[in-house]
């Protein structure tokens, strides 16, 4: 007769309430239930410990409960919070998974997972390399930010490149892939630290503390005295309406993400548009998940660039799942140095 399967202790992160404005540490509450580590007889499903889990800007939307539907489902109060992770297989029923396996992409916010769907999954190729990369660099914000420069920017050697967030999950890497490519590269950051990140360990050509402008516009041609060909937009609001009146003729605006407009029950308007006509700027929204079946051609080119010393990419790790609460919320009060992730396990 086999052996029962293991009882342990599982802690997870729940929704306790939907959100409105900024999100609080008390949103969300550490809960300690058990889990079997198996998986249902005959089921093709996968047990996971989570090693690293992911706190991202677009977890917010999910916590508000929108009266039209959402590109993906409102978080559920009372729920466990799904988020990406990096979590290492304990029991499988699917073939193509093993014991011990790495793998990446969604799982939840608790120490042990069972994945109904690991057809989702991707198997980590390159476990050499820290596994917290997959989720920033070789994970969802790389795959978002080479999608959304090469693919919705299509940039050109000699463009000018400005970029918001700068510093963030994404903005890091967009603009080094852009320096890349032979482009200007400017970005904005929410302080001196930070831009001081830009300029060095980044190598971007300017920088600027977007808290420290009177004048949002000045700044931006002071930066770009002959105008903008990509704004690679993380934030929305009024960043974006001076990048308009500053882009060049036939600029692209790839629009990735409005953290600035997350926590607001009321969003901004833009007054600029007329310079889309006048301009003929392209403006395009993208969501990276239409991108993840390029993902294996994604990885291999980005772990060349790590291996090279030609990408380098800064993470700010929290230690324990009883983080994630705080981990989160932090990054819309500018906390967070770089990826936002919260280790959970070393092994």
């Amino acid at each position: 007769m086999a052996a029962a399967a293991a009882e342990v202790s599982n802690r997870s992160v729940i929704l306790k309430r939907h959100v409105t404005g900024f999100p609080t540490k008390d949103d969300m509450e550490l809960v300690t239930a058990t889990a079997h580590l198996a998986v249902p007889p005959g089921s093709a499903a996968v047990m996971v410990k989570n090693l690293y889990l992911s706190c991202d800007p677009c977890m917010r939307s999910r916590m508000t409960n929108h009266k039209e539907p959402s590109y993906v489902p409102d978080y559920v109060p009372g729920e466990i919070i799904p988020t990406f992770g990096v979590s290492k297989v304990v029991e499988s029923g699917h073939p193509d998974y093993k014991a011990d396996d790495l793998v990446w992409r969604m799982t939840a916010c608790e120490e042990y997972t069972l994945i109904t769907t690991p057809d989702s999954l991707f198997k980590i190729n390159h476990p050499q390399l820290p596994l917290s990369h997959y989720l920033g660099v070789l994970g969802m914000p790389g795959l978002t930010a080479y999608a959304g420069f090469f693919d919705v920017s299509k940039p050109k050697m000699g463009d000018y490149v400005f970029i918001s967030a700068a510093s963030g999950a994404v903005g890091q890497l967009v603009g080094q892939l852009a320096k890349i490519t032979g482009c200007y590269v400017v970005g904005s950051a929410g302080s001196d630290e930070k831009v001081n990140l830009l300029k060095t360990k980044f190598v971007f050509d300017d920088a600027f503390n977007y808290k420290k402008e009177q004048d949002l516009n000045a700044a931006l041609k002071r930066c770009f005295p002959e105008g903008i060909d990509i704004y690679f937009d993380n934030v929305g609001g009024a960043i974006l309406d001076v990048a308009l009146l500053n882009m060049r003729l036939h600029g692209r605006v790839a629009m990735c993400g409005l953290i600035s407009q997350y926590n607001l029950e009321l969003h901004e308007g833009v007054r600029n548009l007329a310079c889309v006509v006048t301009k003929r700027v392209r403006i395009e929204g993208f969501i990276v998940t239409e991108y993840f079946g390029t993902y294996r051609k994604f990885e291999e080119e980005m772990v060349s660039h790590l291996k090279e010393g030609n990408i380098t990419y800064v993470e700010d790790v929290a230690e324990g799942i009883e983080k994630v609460p705080a981990a989160l919320v932090g990054i819309f009060y500018r906390h967070n140095i770089g990826k936002q992730l919260v280790a959970v396990a070393r092994d």
